[in-house]
């Protein structure tokens, strides 16, 4: 395609804030920035300018102090403002008016709104109750919960007194929950009584009660009357929320300003492979980070209403969050996005008045299989940027975005993750939407991409790398002496460059290709085959609601084996699989073309929607699942195991 899908109207990109940060950066240095790679050349080749400026520029609340970056010329190694102080929630809370903070509406509930003197208010009675309890800066306040305002105001609580916030959505099973919460020892343990998904009610309380006694570190349990309004019966081993809050009355908050590492956040990885690393992220970092995100790849502005539909076990929930600090109001949905069908997040977005419309490729590919066509249902007139994150986004799913949902709109497919808890790759507001491709490596980023050698390639595909270091790398792993599982993770494969263990390829257009993860890459005859590139093909069918693709040792090679789950009341017949090979011969390449198909009643994922491809070839291949609390639906790793058709 020799032309990009859409491209912004000057008057838009006169607006952007990418454009006023540009400007100012020019006048500031006395330099000409004339186009996207001159800036993102300055942000990663001149690490102190861009970075005091991206604090100056996003008005962060604190005192920077003498230093930018120590040590720049390593990683890990480096820091960023090792003088500077700050609190994460202050700066999301500087406005106290009565406009719009919060909106969420929960499935099958009327919406809530929150202004943001009311969520300052709440705040201020979640902190006031941790300082009651005794909890200290540094301690570490959990929560079970569903993405509802309560979980804000519990993260901002604990972030306003220097303690440290980490959650799981409600769907974990007990062992899930204590395999990341045990690591980490909370004193306190936020949860609701009860979650809702497609339509139906689910008690949580005996999962609490279970999980509490498990941690012999939480000193009270904190539970949110969500499915029971007037709290929980079995109320005395609790503190209801509302007495929790009103403990000690609200107030001005008394904001511990903290150095620019202090612990903020504390993320868990997938736990697919063993029990989760538990990832610890600063304030600093993912401050200036999620704003600078934002406001210049995103254009979020005052005003404006961000949503992204996640969990709180997923880091776009701390992601979403973070644009308070733009000034702008985030917006929460808990429960099924299909209940009851397709339409509910855009019947949400055109009632709340969504700017940023924040979504994954299943879902956008699950929307166009149900045969919907939202630009003909909706009005949709507020949403300036669809953001998609979570696997690589097809290039029919971005025809689908432009043809079905709204033709003149920013879509940004953006990729990082829990790891940095931001971005490797985003949007740019200013620039042109191409076919299948992320817009741009995101600005103090110094992304590449290298074979196995170590040396940049282009035009090819090979280990996305960073190779200068940014704000926002994690601090390191809890429990962790000595740096060695941190370092094991990110520096082992290339030492100094941090390799995030993507598969990609930089195009002519800049922007960025993901063929998948590269522990995952396919190698059949030696060739490497990103999964990525064979679910694009697969999924076009309309037959194929869904697949997962591994490679399995055969004869002293490797063979591709593609599962598929089919629509409901099909078989996987010659036919089918014949039109299913054909198509990946012609658009991808002889060598794509799987060994074996296999019709599966349902795809294992993570649960923030991620395909586990390597649990799915260690059962193919006998080996045990060593955490199978990770998933959203681990029994589904059972139709794997002793299939005839993979015997032969």
């Amino acid at each position: 395609m020799n032309r990009p899908l859409w491209v912004p109207s000057p008057e838009r990109v006169a607006a952007s804030r990418m454009t006023q940060f540009t400007r100012a950066l020019e006048a500031r240095y006395r330099i000409a920035l004339p186009d996207y790679a001159a800036l993102h050349d300055f942000s990663v080749n001149r690490l102190e300018d861009f970075w005091r400026f991206s604090w100056e520029y996003g008005a962060i609340r604190g005192s920077i102090g003498a230093r930018i970056v120590e040590n720049g010329d390593r990683m890990p190694g480096a820091r960023f403002f090792p003088d500077a102080t700050l609190n994460y929630a202050e700066n999301l809370l500087r406005r106290r008016d009565d406009d719009v903070a919060v909106v969420f509406k929960g499935e099958g509930q009327r919406t809530r709104r929150l202004t943001f003197a009311e969520l300052y208010a709440s705040v201020s009675g979640f902190a006031s109750g941790l300082r009651h309890a005794g909890i200290r800066s540094g301690d570490r306040v959990a929560g079970y919960v569903p993405n509802m305002p309560e979980a804000i105001v519990a993260a901002l609580g604990a972030a306003a007194i220097g303690a440290v916030w980490s959650s799981c959505s409600p769907d974990f099973g007990v062992r899930g929950v204590l395999d990341r919460f045990g690591q980490i020892e909370p004193r306190i343990l936020v949860a609701a009584d009860a979650y809702v998904y497609g339509g139906k009610p689910h008690d949580t309380l005996s999962r609490v009660a279970e999980i509490a006694r498990e941690l012999p570190s939480v000193e009270r349990t904190v539970i949110i009357p969500y499915a029971h309004p007037q709290g929980p019966a079995q109320a005395a081993p609790y503190t209801v929320w509302d007495d929790f809050i009103a403990a000690r009355g609200a107030g001005d908050i008394q904001f511990e300003r903290l150095p620019f590492n202090h612990p903020l956040f504390i993320m868990f990885s997938s736990g697919t492979t063993g029990v989760p690393k538990c990832i610890v992220h600063g304030a600093g970092g993912t401050l200036i980070q999620h704003v600078l995100e934002h406001q210049l790849h995103c254009d979020v502005k005052r005003g404006d209403r961000v949503f992204y539909f996640t969990t709180c076990g997923w880091m776009m929930w701390n992601w979403l969050i973070s644009a308070l600090a733009s000034e702008a109001a985030v917006v929460l949905y808990d429960g099924s996005p299909f209940h009851p069908d397709g339409n509910a997040l855009f019947d949400y977005a055109d009632d709340v008045g969504v700017t940023l419309f924040g979504t994954s490729p299943k879902f956008l590919d699950t929307v166009a299989k149900s045969g919907l066509a939202p630009m003909q249902s909706h009005a949709l007139d507020t949403v300036r940027t669809i953001t998609s994150t979570g696997s690589p986004l097809a290039p029919e799913t971005f025809d689908f975005v432009y043809d079905k949902i709204k033709s003149d709109v920013h879509l940004a497919s953006i990729s990082g993750g829990t790891d940095i808890i931001g971005l490797f790759a985003g949007g740019n507001p200013n620039g042109p939407v191409w076919r299948g491709e992320i817009q741009v490596r995101t600005l103090g980023k110094a992304v590449d991409v290298f074979d196995e050698n170590a040396r940049p390639v282009r035009n090819a595909k090979g280990e996305l790398v960073c190779t200068r270091p940014f704000p926002s790398m994690p601090i390191g792993f809890w429990n962790d002496p000595g740096g060695r599982k941190y370092h094991a993770a990110y520096f082992e494969k290339f030492p100094g460059v941090w390799c995030h263990g993507d598969y990609v390829e930089i195009t002519e257009h800049d922007g960025l290709i993901i063929y998948g993860r590269s522990d995952a890459v396919l190698n059949p005859g030696g060739v490497r085959i990103g999964t990525a590139e064979i679910y694009r093909e697969v999924e076009q069918l309309d037959e194929v609601v869904e697949s997962v693709v591994i490679g399995q040792r055969w004869e002293n090679d490797e063979r591709v084996i593609l599962f598929v789950r089919l629509r409901d009341g099909l078989t996987l017949d010659s036919d089918l699989e014949g039109r299913i090979k054909a198509r990946i011969r012609a658009n991808a390449s002889p060598r794509h073309v799987p060994a074996r198909i296999v019709q599966i009643g349902e795809v294992p994922r993570t649960r923030s929607g991620k395909i586990v491809e390597l649990a799915v070839r260690d059962v193919v291949h006998g080996r045990p699942v060593r955490n199978r609390e990770a998933l959203a639906n681990p029994d589904a790793l059972d139709q794997f195991k002793d299939r005839e058709e993979l015997q032969r």
